[in-house]
């Protein structure tokens, strides 16, 4: 989680970075790590509330009381000389005025209205959101249902006016001008004597007890966001000579630096700063990086489409987490005494969440390689367990040995394995996707044309191997194909995939 935050401040170190936490039994322990991890924001939310998208499992039954849980992360927080650092957000059923109140008496520095929120634009709670049947068309793409739909903004604006209202009345009853004056202010709650033989029992002298003073909540909200520290690899990158003005015109820019491992998510600030411009627009130049050293994790993280890195050396875990486009070649050093392909080269958990650009590495890779990859084309010269997790699109090519459990949730993409020893097919989670040789000439292009790239960015000599033998070579790779595939070009020749569709 910490390393996440880190990314996620990488990519855009103006935004705040929020951690969502349920309320239950040890979440100040949880939040205390958060804070102390970088997170700006802690969303506290409790069990009630929750969307017709939800399950109805999960509506009922996870988590415990908002107030259970937001009273322990602020005294935890509190405790640790921690509540500083972050701004607390409640949610989970809040419903009116006195609801802001009692949680702002409880530490909450931030409220969040949902259900309620989409009832006052016009939501009745049908619980069908996930069929695309919603009766009023809020949750809808169908333009019968859409038309329905009976919300204005005004309706929203004028339901948290009222919210305003009551929570103004609120404090003036209470003797306070404004809600920064209650803010943790718990002695000002005190538990209610209901006759009921269930709650009895029940002690809520902990939510009542006052530890002290929460600090100005005007102040914590309006802190500059945390950054991950001074004299980053990616923004002496940034400082080059030539490259803002190259992100700004779209054009081509070369550099060479020395990377370490404790150069975390690098490059993920480039592909912020160009994506930050052009957007879903294709980056028009070419921003190309040599490397050199061992990079720290979640090397390439968000890359982006234009940006072309080199990197002679190694990398850690998460290589290429969310990257959108682009392309990586990693390789070892030159004149290295190991022989590449048996090696490891990258970490664990590489291309997740990817979903664009190429992945070239001189190397094996750890476990879960290519998780929820979802366009990203990659070859790697062996890998660990859980190969292709839930992978939804893209391309990966193994020219090495492979760990067990193989595509496992995989529902899209392909995947070619060079199984040299024979002994591929038992790795394989066959619940899902099917097994077959590289039966058709688009197969053997895109494999083979994958390859080429691949020799031509690292030098691998495997894949130089494997080229210069390929016809030797071709009858032993396997195809791994989700149903989604099977009638491509790639996994069937057309006309048998015309035939079966007719049929």
């Amino acid at each position: 989680l910490a390393q996440l935050i880190y990314d996620l401040h990488m990519v855009n170190p103006q935004a705040k970075v929020s951690v969502k936490l349920v309320a239950e039994a040890g979440i100040g322990t949880i939040a205390s790590g958060v804070a102390k991890a970088n997170a700006d924001v802690i969303q506290v939310s409790g069990h009630d509330g929750g969307t017709g998208a939800s399950p109805v499992s999960s509506i009922k039954h996870a988590g415990g009381p908002l107030e259970m849980g937001l009273a322990e992360t602020h005294r935890t927080l509190l405790a640790n000389d921690l509540r500083e650092r972050v701004v607390l957000r409640a949610d989970g059923g809040l419903r009116s005025g006195r609801d802001v109140l009692m949680c702002a008496a409880l530490g909450a520095d931030e409220y969040g209205f949902g259900t309620v929120a989409m009832i006052a634009t016009g939501c009745i709670m049908a619980r069908v959101c996930h069929t695309n049947n919603c009766p009023v068309g809020v949750a809808s793409q169908r333009e019968e249902l859409r038309a329905r739909f009976p919300g204005a903004p005004d309706d929203l604006v004028n339901f948290f006016l009222f919210i305003a209202e009551e929570v103004r009345a609120g404090l003036a009853q209470l003797g306070y001008t404004s809600l920064d004056q209650i803010i943790g202010r718990t002695d000002l709650l005190q538990q209610r004597s209901v006759s009921l033989s269930k709650t009895q029992g029940f002690d809520a002298s902990f939510l009542t007890e006052f530890i002290g003073e929460a600090g100005s909540s005007v102040e914590r909200i309006g802190q500059a966001t945390h950054i991950n520290g001074e004299d980053l690899l990616d923004d002496r990158v940034l400082a080059s000579p030539g490259l803002q003005e190259a992100i700004e015109t779209g054009g081509d820019w070369e550099g060479a630096f020395d990377i370490v491992n404790i150069d975390r998510a690098a490059m993920g600030r480039l592909g912020g700063a160009v994506a930050k411009l052009h957007g879903d627009n294709r980056f028009p130049g070419s921003i190309r990086l040599s490397l050199t050293g061992s990079a720290g994790q979640s090397f390439g993280c968000f890359l982006v489409e234009g940006v072309h890195v080199d990197l002679e050396g190694e990398a850690n875990d998460y290589v290429g987490k969310g990257m959108a486009g682009g392309s990586m070649a990693i390789r070892p050093p030159r004149g290295a005494g190991f022989e590449a392909s048996g090696a490891a080269i990258v970490g664990n958990t590489a291309l997740y969440g990817a979903t664009g650009g190429k992945v070239f590495l001189n190397g094996r890779a750890g476990e879960r390689f290519a998780v929820r990859n979802s366009a990203v084309s990659a070859v790697v010269e062996g890998v660990g367990d859980h190969c292709c997790e839930y992978m939804t699109g893209g391309c990966v090519v193994v020219l090495g040995s492979i760990g067990r459990n193989v595509g496992a949730g995989m529902t899209g993409g392909l995947g070619y394995f060079l199984d040299e020893d024979g002994s591929f097919a038992s790795k394989v989670n066959s619940e899902i996707v099917s097994l077959q040789r590289v039966s058709t000439a688009a197969g053997e292009a895109q494999l083979k044309g994958l390859i080429e790239e691949h020799v031509a960015r690292t030098g691998s000599p495997k894949g130089q191997a494997v080229l210069d033998d390929w016809k030797k070579a071709l009858p032993k790779f396997w195809q791994i194909v989700p149903p989604s595939e099977q009638n491509t070009p790639e996994v069937v020749e057309l006309e048998t995939a015309s035939q079966t569709a007719t049929a």
